[in-house]
């Protein structure tokens, strides 16, 4: 699950850093491997909490839930008013004063408040409250160091603070939306797959539904199935219809897909091969 929802943010990741003085004192902070291989620590936003998290190092955002954002004042009525909403919800985009993990504290913290499915679902398969996931805006300021055998992570301030990537990725939709572009016609997807998705609006369930399986396509061929929930592609998570074409449409004809399936209950694993669109 780590690598997925946020692989588009990943490439601001060269945004830039800023340099700032710091103590540079080691500061130990244990974790607990839980059962889905993830490592789960304890945070405090703003003062409030604790709250268990995943520390996630391949996510470049902080994912904050609802609940956290409830309890820290951080939710605004009517979303925040940035053009990211439409990707995150109408919660959206905040900034907390204070992240502290274990004694280690991060100040002015870029985060996304919301409830992922996909985040809520292995709390709830794993009977553990999820309150979001912990990645590059906090690490990003220190040398981090994992010891999993005796389950502690180890932060020496690196003396950086990590450029806002939520500000960058809004300020390049600000300018996709202003710019003028001629109008495109698509005649043929870089690849065909064969099969069509949906999702109702009501739909808070992980993943979308497989509506039509088009014969003698490699989606017939690979055994998918209509009333399947298409869950990740690649290991990339499909939560919504614009998510699905939008990870589908990245990958090459010719090469092999995963996608992991809800069937009757039970998660299964296919593989598709895309071919070439005409």
């Amino acid at each position: 699950m780590r690598k997925i929802l946020f692989s588009g943010l990943a490439l601001l990741l060269s945004a830039g850093l800023v340099a700032a003085e710091v103590d540079t004192k080691p500061v130990t902070v244990p974790f607990d491997m839980i059962q889905s291989g993830h490592m789960s620590i304890q945070i405090k936003v703003n003062g409030k909490g604790p709250y268990r998290v995943i520390f996630d190092t391949g996510s470049p955002v902080v994912l904050l839930s609802n609940r956290i954002g409830t309890d820290t004042g951080l939710i605004k009525k009517g979303g925040s008013g940035s053009p990211l909403d439409m990707l995150f919800g109408n919660v959206g985009l905040a900034q907390v004063k204070s992240l502290e993990v274990g004694s280690v504290k991060a100040e002015r913290v870029p985060v996304i408040i919301m409830d992922h499915p996909t985040v809520k679902l292995m709390g709830q398969m794993l009977n553990l409250k999820i309150d979001g996931i912990v990645g590059f805006p906090f690490f990003g300021r220190f040398k981090t160091t994992v010891d999993y055998q005796a389950k502690q992570l180890t932060f020496v301030p690196n003396g950086y603070e990590p450029a806002d990537l939520l500000k960058e990725m809004e300020s390049l939709m600000l300018k996709g939306f202003m710019k003028d572009k001629p109008t495109l016609k698509i005649l043929s997807p870089a690849a065909q797959w064969g099969f069509a998705v949906s999702k109702e609006d009501r739909d808070e369930e992980p993943g979308v539904v497989i509506k039509e399986v088009m014969p003698g396509t490699p989606a017939a061929r690979a055994g998918l199935e209509v009333g399947d929930r298409l869950l990740t592609l690649n290991h990339s998570w499909t939560d919504s219809v614009k998510e699905c074409y939008h990870v589908a449409g990245r990958i090459k004809a010719g090469s092999e897909a995963r996608l992991m399936v809800l069937r009757k209950g039970k998660e299964v694993e296919i593989t598709v091969k895309p071919v070439a669109g005409l």
